[in-house]
């Protein structure tokens, strides 16, 4: 697969949210778009990012942007997570990996020298046409949020 680059079609994708309900990338035509994907609901770098995406969102809101968090966990979890810290965006259950894989996110990665596949916390700004504005990987949870506001 080759990289994504900024100006690029941004992969179309339909992922289930919280609720069950199918979300894709066509239903927010005309909208910008913060997708980002995160390891795991409820973990320490998680919950910084997500409560940062949470405590900015009516600023993304005036900017007309829609934020979705994409993670492999479940719906049951989503729901859990979403609940305990009040988060007022959907988030999207990848189990599979197809989205993340479709966004180059779904990686390997070494922990105490194990190697495993999991998911690169990464961001994507998706333009109203569908082209990828801005792109961010690795990102540090704590800052992460102020620099996707300010390339809207």
């Amino acid at each position: 697969m080759s990289e994504l680059t900024v100006g690029a079609p941004a992969p179309v994708f339909s992922a289930p949210d919280e609720t069950g309900k199918t979300v894709s990338l066509s239903d927010f035509k005309g909208k910008t778009v913060v997708l980002y994907f995160y390891p795991k609901d409820d973990t320490p770098g998680c919950t910084v990012e997500a409560c940062s995406f949470r405590d900015e969102h009516s600023a993304f809101q005036k900017k007309g942007a829609i934020v979705l968090g994409v993670s492999p966990d479940n719906a049951k979890k989503h729901v859990k997570f979403i609940e305990k810290f009040t988060l007022p965006f959907p988030l999207l259950s990848d189990i599979d990996h197809q989205v993340a894989e479709a966004y180059g996110v779904w990686v390997e990665k070494s922990m105490y020298g194990k190697k495993y596949m999991g998911m690169e916390r990464s961001t994507f700004v998706i333009d109203g046409q569908g082209k990828l504005k801005a792109i961010y990987r690795k990102v540090k949870p704590a800052e992460h949020t102020a620099e996707v506001l300010a390339a809207l």
